[in-house]
């Protein structure tokens, strides 16, 4: 008798209910994870994360390799679509029960159910545990009346009702001696982690690794930033650098997407740092950080058509216009703006960005200047960020272009004066755009000012070695204004008529 720990999110071995669920009975272990090439071929994944997958799963074999255990233990990985691999993986290895870390999204939410159905028809038990997320979904909109939490600060009131969330679980150290595999099974080579080349990566096209997937380096990560006590309790992320050469923050955030973190670990270590000090509270704080990821895990979980405008309850309709030239110039670091360019630059090499960064980025992209689908940026992201989270990515979009949740539309980002802020002498831009780095600080974020003596000297003449500015942003981020006080003004007026349409009142006059 088998059961199945279908690993999916959740890649490791600390605080993982669902795996220990999976120990429960006793039975023989297979540890699965499902690569599936048509996602291979075709999802929006860039070779960064392909890179970060590839490492994560290769340390959790070994993790599982390290287990104590009468047998060497291996994470099995197998490749074809769920619908197609557990029907066949039940009847060969003579499952009984499986379980996994439930998923929010709405594409694993219909996964699962095919799967569950083909379980139940094959006769296996599914098991499933929150792991990914602080708290159930269901258990905070059932403390908020049964309706979604559409604010932040709403979010906030409602977890500090229901108390901080349960203490991690124990690290998985070692297996019972029931649970070890049978014959040949852990050293069949078929089930190995994929290579880069499998994953469809040229090698050739990457750069030099800043941050290794896995939950070793996840839980090193982690150890590093938590000693820096003072460092953790006077934390505010506004005040963080987009622009600095070496991370201003944590870089948690992909360890915590794949889930080589968890969130519940993360939390109550702050809490053993914050005791007994003085600290930054939410949403600024590194804790408030948790809580803004579990605000749009929540949102996203119950919000239909949520990565999209059209259908979009939660979402503003703005008539974003689309042109093929402006989306591509923002997409390959070509817009003529110094520190847009070197932002899109760095997503595109390392994989990551400064949250601030992608502020500039996208508000620049959608409502400041470009008036460009805030759905095609975030397509981007999903591609090339190595923390990738379709709630987060989706609700930060919406936010950032002023589409939900952020109403000061008017407060735009200079892709000129931002940078300047942090970083006076343009050190940033000059890493990242070697094109411009002999301008003079006086010319490095608007290089298109400089004489055309200063640019030959520097090496590099506007609008020849360096496009010129796409738009004219003093000009239009004005008209862009206009266009989102009209929109407002549309979508409040549309939603006046129909409360009036709706209310008790309408109806009885009628």
């Amino acid at each position: 008798m088998t059961t199945v720990h279908w690993f999916r999110k959740g890649l490791r071995l600390h605080d993982n209910p669902a795996l220990l669920a999976a120990l429960k009975e006793g039975a023989e272990l297979r540890p699965v994870f499902v690569l599936d090439p048509w996602f291979v071929k075709n999802a929006r994944v860039g070779v960064n994360r392909w890179r970060f997958l590839s490492q994560t799963l290769e340390d959790l074999d070994a993790c599982l390799r390290k287990l104590k255990s009468r047998q060497v233990v291996q994470l099995f990985v197998v490749r074809g679509s769920p619908e197609e691999v557990f029907p066949v993986l039940f009847k060969k290895w003579n499952v009984k029960r499986i379980t996994w870390e439930i998923d929010t999204e709405p594409y694993a939410r219909v996964r699962d159910e095919k799967v569950e159905r083909l379980a139940r028809e094959s006769g296996v038990e599914v098991v499933c545990r929150v792991g990914h997320t602080l708290y159930r979904t269901e258990k905070i909109i059932d403390a908020n009346m049964g309706k979604t939490p559409l604010t932040y600060q709403s979010l906030q009131k409602l977890v500090g009702k229901l108390g901080h969330p349960p203490r991690p679980l124990d690290t998985l150290t070692s297996l019972p001696d029931s649970c070890h595999l049978h014959g040949d099974a852990a050293t069949d080579i078929s089930f190995e982690p994929p290579s880069l080349k499998e994953l469809g990566v040229d090698e050739s096209q990457l750069e030099p690794c800043l941050y290794p997937g896995g939950e070793t380096e996840a839980l090193v990560r982690l150890e590093r930033y938590m000693e820096r006590k003072s460092w953790v309790c006077k934390f505010e992320k506004p005040k963080t650098s987009p622009n600095s050469l070496q991370p201003s923050t944590t870089v948690l955030s992909p360890y915590l997407k794949f889930g080589c973190l968890s969130p519940r670990t993360m939390y109550h270590q702050l809490l053993q740092v914050y005791k007994g000090s003085t600290h930054t509270q939410p949403p600024v704080s590194l804790m408030g950080q948790l809580l803004w990821r579990e605000f749009f895990y929540t949102v996203g979980a119950t919000t239909p058509n949520f990565d999209r405008m059209e259908g979009n309850p939660v979402c503003r309709q703005i008539p974003w216009e689309r042109d093929q030239k402006l989306m591509d110039a923002w997409t390959n670091a070509k817009t003529g703006y110094p520190f847009i360019d070197a932002i899109m630059t760095q997503l595109r090499k390392e994989g990551w960005i400064h949250h601030l960064a992608r502020h500039a980025v996208a508000c620049f992209l959608t409502r400041g200047d470009l008036w460009q689908p805030w759905e095609d940026g975030m397509k981007v992201f999903e591609e090339l960020l190595l923390d990738a989270d379709w709630s987060l990515n989706a609700g930060n979009w919406m936010w950032l272009s002023a589409s939900a949740f952020f109403n000061s539309y008017f407060r735009v980002y200079s892709p000129v004066a931002f940078g300047k802020n942090t970083d006076k002498y343009g050190e940033y831009i000059r890493k990242h755009l070697p094109q411009l780095a002999k301008y003079p600080e006086n010319y490095i974020y608007e290089p298109w000012k400089a004489p055309l003596g200063v640019q030959r000297a520097a090496g590099c003449v506007i609008g020849q070695d360096y496009p010129r500015p796409i738009v004219d942003h003093s000009i239009i981020m004005k008209r862009n204004m206009e266009r989102m006080g009209k929109a407002y003004k549309a979508a409040k007026e549309k939603k006046a008529a129909s409360d009036s349409q709706s209310s008790p009142r309408k109806k009885m006059k009628k």
